[in-house]
């Protein structure tokens, strides 16, 4: 059985939608790094917003954001691709935009920046995904995605690093970052547009199996909702267990979401990769297991007390970001693989819901347990994973677009993918 064990970086690129949109991805990454972590406090700082307004403003403009993706799923069926792109990221210029121009004290028109700034990091997932999808296939299309989501995180890392340095110059500093977040986001929507890929899935050979209904996927939809409480644990469980019940120092928070941020860049590849001799579902539900074991491990090391508690936390941490990379890389692909190239947009646009979902509620669910000790948090946690992940395990695949087999497929070729559907494009020696 071949895997596809070694990849060319040029041929990642191009299978990534070529060098352009790399280029634009980690603009619009850079750019989010900037700014994104540092949102509450613009809005408590600059804006002199309460905490507890400005933290319902922003989770409002979240919620609301979900409400575009079936919209944005209609538009992707149409064969857009590069063109959403493009848009996710000029309605965070907006959003961004609306936040220079709020006046202290107005939480409305803060709430309406939050708004456009949500609906843009909403819709940006689903169509980077129909982006890469129609360009390559198989295990290459895997590969790809886990090479745009590793660029990403390096962005958002480099980008989050200037930000907290440059935090010192105080609300002006602030200001200046929203300004230079805004230029980014327009640079890289300039840069995304002009890759000019425009898919017809309607042209694909019906003898591909590639036309059908949208696949349900109940199981997977709920159980990702789940799934994805994992890309929280860093940002907020920890720092929460780790301050309130271990009495630990914050830098200890701060090496840990630092050490996920860079393990995830180097690893998310390699380990897709090596992931791609087995079933992308056998995987994910594989990603379940590991992440309930971090969550009993962090329940163990919690118990061990002030002295040993926060290095045991940390070494934990470690098992739970690895299942945080066997996740990402899995759960998208095998939904692309289970989409017909008509219903691509909407299905995932689906997942991009669930996710969506699972990021907002998440934090609401972790502070709610973590009050009740240990148990309540990490039990809670792992055994709601572990349910997730036997559903994943169970649910049935019926008419989907590829067939989700053991059989990994060949290494990245040297030169440009063949496109998994019909489409056009302009740049970057995407044909």
């Amino acid at each position: 059985m071949s895997t596809t064990t070694k990849i060319q970086p040029r041929a990642l690129v191009r299978a990534s939608g070529g060098p352009r949109y790399a280029v634009a991805l980690a603009v619009d990454a850079l750019g989010t790094g900037l700014l994104r972590p540092f949102l509450l406090l613009y809005g408590v700082t600059v804006l002199r917003l309460s905490a507890p307004a400005t933290g319902i403003a922003m989770t409002v403009g979240i919620v609301a954001g979900l409400v575009c993706m079936p919209a944005v799923g209609r538009w992707l069926d149409r064969g857009a691709r590069s063109t959403v792109v493009a848009a996710s990221m000029l309605v965070r210029v907006v959003g961004v935009a609306l936040l220079l121009a709020t006046p202290a004290g107005h939480v409305w028109l803060f709430g309406t920046a939050a708004l456009f700034l949500g609906v843009g990091n909403q819709a940006w997932p689903a169509a980077h995904a129909a982006l890469v999808a129609t360009v390559t296939h198989g295990r290459e299309r895997d590969a790809a995605l886990a090479g745009g989501r590793a660029l990403r995180n390096a962005g958002l890392g480099v980008g989050a690093l200037l930000a907290t340095v440059c935090l010192a110059g105080g609300t002006t500093a602030l200001q200046a970052l929203a300004a230079v977040t805004g230029l980014a986001y327009l640079a890289a929507a300039a840069l995304a547009w002009s890759v000019r890929l425009h898919a017809r899935p309607a042209a694909t050979p019906a003898e591909d199996g590639t036309d059908g209904p949208a696949p349900r996927m109940r199981a997977l939809l709920a159980a990702n909702v789940i799934y994805v409480f994992c890309l929280n644990v860093p940002e907020i469980a920890l720092p929460l267990v780790l301050v309130t019940q271990l009495h630990a120092s914050p830098v200890w928070s701060a090496a840990i979401f630092v050490a996920n941020t860079v393990l995830v860049v180097t690893l998310q590849v390699p380990v897709t990769v090596l992931m791609s001799r087995f079933s992308r579902r056998s995987v994910l539900a594989l990603a379940g297991v590991v992440l309930a074991a971090s969550y009993l491990g962090f329940l163990v090391a919690t118990s061990l007390g002030h002295g040993w508690g926060a290095p045991a936390v940390a070494a934990v941490s470690v098992v739970c970001t690895l299942g945080e990379i066997i996740y990402t890389g899995s759960a998208t692909a095998l939904v692309t693989a289970l989409a017909p190239a008509q219903v691509l947009g909407r299905t995932l646009a689906r997942f991009e819901l669930s996710t969506g979902f699972g990021l907002a509620v998440s934090p609401t669910v972790i502070t709610a347990l973590a009050p009740h000790g240990p148990t309540a948090l990490w039990g809670s946690l792992a055994a709601a994973t572990l349910v997730s992940a036997s559903a994943v395990a169970i649910e049935k695949d019926h008419g989907t677009a590829e067939q989700d087999q053991g059989t990994a497929q060949r290494p990245l070729p040297p030169g440009p993918s063949k496109p998994a559907s019909s489409a056009i494009a302009s740049g970057d020696g995407v044909k």
